[in-house]
């Protein structure tokens, strides 16, 4: 039985591959010593070592933030974000992809339209859609955060969804429409089976954006109760000071539940973003 070979990288390969991954690293290995040193010693010598292992950056952080709570508001927030994005998206892409139109050039253009929120910024749509949630009574509310971000996402999850759909035979479909299949089952039964790759995918890229995101929250979110992770973190900073020890910290509590979630998923997100390049 012949033994496998290995393939050799080329050094300059694995010399960008070293660089990227220092350039990467080094921030994070900053952030980690920079929580245990004071304000004074961040502001003034950042680069050095920390003299002691103080633990009061932590300390001060704990007892400011209510950790159970920004959790749960994040966590509520994504949940419902998520949920009702994938569900809009899958469906939407599915009957781009695979219904037959009267009018060609009437897919594309609905299409052509998911695909165009992608070209606008969404921080130039902030104060309309701080005067529409004025209007809808809903701010400071699940739903004011919820709303925006489903619909942020469309165009993202419509190209993911559509170029897997579009390079993947249709002939399963088919097969259980002459079976007697309705719609429905054949969506939730046959095609999402299909697409988990992408599902997967869409859900860990859109979950971090919205653990992360913070120039919504902090225009439409005032209450204390309602408060998201990023939007805490940012109690530190005062009018006249700012609390650098307690930012570090705050930002190193809740990076590190980021980084075990990503190197979970982490294959998911590859065979997902891969998954469309090979055609059937």
């Amino acid at each position: 039985m012949p033994t496998p070979t290995r393939t050799r990288r080329h050094p300059v390969q694995t010399f960008i591959t070293a660089v990227i991954t220092v350039l990467v690293v080094t921030p994070f290995v900053w952030m980690v010593l920079l929580v245990f040193k004071d304000n004074a010693s961040i502001l003034n010598d950042p680069l050095a070592l920390p003299t002691s292992l103080s633990l009061d950056n932590f300390a001060r952080a704990l007892g400011t933030l209510d950790l159970a709570l920004l959790y749960k508001n994040t966590f509520v927030i994504a949940a419902l974000a998520l949920a009702i994005q994938l569900f809009i998206t899958f469906l939407s892409s599915l009957a781009l992809t695979r219904l037959v139109y009267r009018r060609k050039w009437l897919a594309n253009a609905i299409y052509l339209f998911f695909i165009a929120g992608q070209a606008i910024p969404p921080f130039i749509l902030l104060f309309p859609v701080y005067r529409i949630t004025i209007e809808l009574g809903i701010q400071n509310t699940y739903l004011s955060l919820v709303l925006p971000y489903v619909a942020m996402s469309v165009g993202f999850n419509t190209l993911l969804f559509t170029g897997f759909l579009r390079g993947f035979p249709a002939e399963i479909e088919e097969a259980a429409v002459l079976d007697g299949v309705n719609l429905w089952t054949m969506a939730f039964r046959i095609v999402l089976p299909i697409v988990m790759p992408i599902v997967v995918t869409v859900f860990i890229f859109n979950m971090l954006y919205i653990w992360n995101e913070f120039p919504f929250a902090v225009t439409l979110i005032s209450d204390p109760d309602m408060m998201t992770i990023p939007l805490a973190i940012s109690q530190f900073k005062g009018q006249f000071s700012i609390d650098y020890g307690g930012i570090v910290a705050a930002s190193l509590l809740f990076i590190i539940p980021q980084l075990a979630f990503y190197a979970v998923f982490q294959r998911f997100i590859i065979g997902g973003m891969t998954a469309g390049a090979v055609k059937g």
